[in-house]
């Protein structure tokens, strides 16, 4: 019998009182059961509206079905016929505004959670005993990859299936990229990444660390001297932005990035951890993103009394609901319409307070939002020891000025075509390295269109 209910499973999660004082990972996962009645919330639409919504185009409808009938392993096959990390993007996607946003339960009530659903379906999958991976045959055909994030780990997958032989270059000492530095443990367990890249490493992917593409070798070096056919540029956007405001180079102060990297790959939460941080007794967040989400949560669990100070309303964060929703539950406060204009110092050069000017809103701006403009002579300061800039970052110039011939944006992404062709033959780019900071889905998206279109151009030469 199909459920009719209007209001999804809720997923099940740690109290917010003891897991903002923990690490562990806040939601807790479906049961069979509960995966199982979700699943038959689902209309199985003709159309398949959700699947528009999906960058890498699962077939959603159909892996539901399975899930209501309990084939998990069958639900599972269906999934990764289009995502190469389907425990991840389950954890992180943005559903609420891709898929989930077209699904026709949403109407009159609350979409399917198709996001819930596919982490329970690799959550499951992942548990099982170990299966042989059957390793795609050779083509005889060899194509590098640069970067190991999101885009970089889609496009390999997609292209060992095909049997090339795929080699990834990272320039950390561990895979994952932006999963494995900025993502906390408590959204995404870094076990769940390493598992998933194991599984790209069975098809045959190798993954090359501490290797600095433009210091390291370069792009030239690999396609003349180490024989890849094509070069894929998924380096992603790790160069932290700042706002350039007096203070900013004191103690205490960091970049998410920075920050965030310390804790997720260098484990600085842990007792005894080499890898020193300090969230102070009281940090500012400057930012309303995702990141700033994740680095407020990060510094509330090392002990800080945590405030996220934005320059618009909550209206128009930019990071998902839930994400905000789980930050306030965690006890931390909000300062809406608030702009930092100095940070000021203690006496022996550490942060001591953070002086900000009221904002207001006026007629939105070019991004479509309501414009913020500061409202005259309304300042005032919030005390705080550690305070972490969160206003964006861009693609890392290394690469573009170690590249001849490799047209970027002025802001520093590479310029790309709609299937991820630079201004080099042979050479493609995706993810955040071209559109700047976005969402892990969509970094996906653009690594499997341009596995598709490697493909043709070696096919074809």
């Amino acid at each position: 019998m199909p459920n009719m209910s209007l209001t999804r499973n809720e997923m099940p999660v740690q109290e917010p009182d003891v897991r903002n004082k923990n690490f562990k990972e806040v939601a807790l996962g479906y049961t069979e059961e509960q995966a199982i009645d979700e699943a038959k919330r689902c209309l199985n639409c003709k159309n398949k509206p959700c699947s528009t919504g999906c960058p890498v185009q699962i077939d959603i409808p159909a892996f539901i079905a399975q899930v209501a009938e309990g084939n998990f392993a069958e639900a599972y096959k269906i999934i990764t016929k289009s995502s190469s990390l389907p425990a991840v993007c389950g954890r992180v996607c943005p559903q609420e505004t891709q898929c989930e946003s077209k699904c026709v339960r949403g109407v009159k009530g609350e979409p399917v959670a198709i996001g819930r659903l596919e982490r329970f379906v690799a959550d499951w999958h992942n548990a099982q005993p170990e299966s042989a991976v059957e390793k795609p045959a050779s083509n005889g055909h060899k194509v590098a990859v640069i970067g190991s994030g999101p885009s970089g780990l889609a496009c390999a997958g997609d292209l060992a299936k095909k049997g090339y032989e795929v080699t990834v270059f990272e320039a950390l000492h561990v895979a994952g990229g932006v999963l494995s530095y900025g993502i906390p443990e408590f959204r995404l367990p870094k076990d769940i990444v390493q598992k998933e890249i194991e599984g790209l490493k069975a098809l045959g992917v190798k993954v090359e660390t501490n290797t600095v593409v433009g210091k390291t070798i370069s792009i030239d070096e690999l396609m003349k001297e180490e024989g890849f056919e094509s070069v894929f540029i998924g380096s992603g956007a790790g160069l932290p932005r700042f706002m350039n405001i007096p203070g900013e180079n004191l103690n205490g102060v960091y970049s998410a990035n920075e920050f965030l990297t310390r804790i997720n790959l260098m484990k600085a939460y842990k007792e005894g951890s080499a890898t020193p941080i300090k969230a102070g007794t009281s940090a500012v967040i400057v930012g309303g993103g995702n990141v700033a989400m994740d680095a407020a949560r990060c510094a509330k669990r090392l002990g800080a009394d945590v405030t996220i100070v934005y320059r618009r309303t909550q209206n128009e964060l930019p990071a998902r609901k839930e994400e905000v929703e789980h930050a306030m539950e965690e006890g931390i406060e909000f300062k809406f319409l608030t702009n930092p204009t100095e940070i000021t110092a203690t006496e022996n050069g550490w942060v001591k307070g953070v002086i900000c000017q009221q904002m207001e809103l006026s007629e939105p701006d070019a991004s479509g939002r309501a414009k913020p403009v500061p409202v005259e002579g309304a300042y005032f300061e919030i005390p705080a020891d550690c305070v972490i800039m969160s206003i964006g970052t861009s693609p890392n110039p290394l690469i573009k000025s170690t590249t001849e011939g490799l047209d970027t944006q002025k802001w520093g992404g590479i310029i790309a075509d709609e299937d991820g062709l630079t201004s080099r033959t042979g050479v493609y780019a995706g993810g955040d390295a071209v559109t700047g900071a976005a969402t892990v889905i969509l970094a996906m998206g653009a690594g499997k269109k341009a596995a598709a279109a490697i493909d043709q151009y070696i096919q074809n030469k």
